[in-house]
């Protein structure tokens, strides 16, 4: 019905799969809202609502419970892309504005305190990374530090503790333990890979999609040396393959 991708450094990117706004936000709601399964898993991040694959044939309606059902998960809506010229119309009024490229900022830039500067933000189209780089940190993450290879792969070569956010655009390869949250692909890379040689992690997600700590991994990968990668079956699975130590 819905599909959240989500970047520490990026706009959260909301892609809407139905016309059903009443029950999209009641699924959202279940999942991120204050009573639901992930109350804090947003941080007040900024939000571009994606109408790419909304069904063309669905009605006009209003979308302000939506969108406060999105400020209640801790969420703020400010931009739309992909959207048809009566919905985009229908955004504008609640304020949002249009984009048409993946837009990126960093997370102390934006705030519901300071929305004069929404513009300024959207506009700041990031300019591809050549591939070739990667970024290598030495040093032990603790918890609250967040770090992001922006076009890149990143490298660890300490421990990422547990609230601690390694994101990269690439692939993630931590040689310690990982028990923070670590998300590759971060601007949809599916071939993107997550290696650790030692797999806890609070939060592990490819190119949006994501598995949580309250679903525990296997004997066979918890805590051990492994990798996490999609599936290619089209079906956009997370799968988890031990490797050998």
């Amino acid at each position: 019905m819905f599909e959240i991708k989500s970047a520490d450094l990026s706009l959260v990117a909301l892609i809407l799969k139905t016309g059903d706004l009443s029950q999209l936000a009641a699924d959202i709601a279940l999942r991120y809202g204050p009573q639901g399964e992930n109350p804090e898993f947003f941080d007040h991040d900024g939000l571009v609502l994606d109408f790419s694959l909304f069904p063309p044939d669905a009605p006009i309606q209003s979308l302000a419970p939506l969108l406060t059902t999105l400020r209640m998960c801790r969420l703020v809506p400010i931009a739309v892309r992909g959207a048809g010229a009566d919905w985009m119309a229908t955004c504008r009024e609640l304020g949002l504005v249009e984009t048409t490229a993946e837009t990126h900022r960093t997370r102390s830039s934006l705030s519901p305190a300071a929305p004069k500067n929404v513009p300024d933000i959207v506009q700041e189209i990031s300019a591809a990374v050549s591939a070739n780089t990667t970024m290598v940190i030495d040093k032990p993450l603790r918890s609250g530090q967040k770090v992001y290879a922006k076009g890149c792969d990143l490298i660890l070569l300490a421990m990422v503790n547990q609230g601690a956010e390694v994101v990269a655009d690439g692939n993630i390869h931590v040689y310690a333990p990982l028990r923070g949250k670590a998300m590759a692909g971060a601007t949809g890379n599916t071939q993107a890979r997550i290696f650790s040689l030692c797999l806890e992690p609070e939060l592990i997600s490819i190119a949006g999609i994501y598995r949580t700590s309250e679903s525990p991994l296997s004997p066979e990968v918890q805590g051990r040396p492994a990798q996490v990668r999609l599936s290619n079956d089209g079906h956009d699975r997370l799968l988890f393959e031990a490797l050998n130590a």
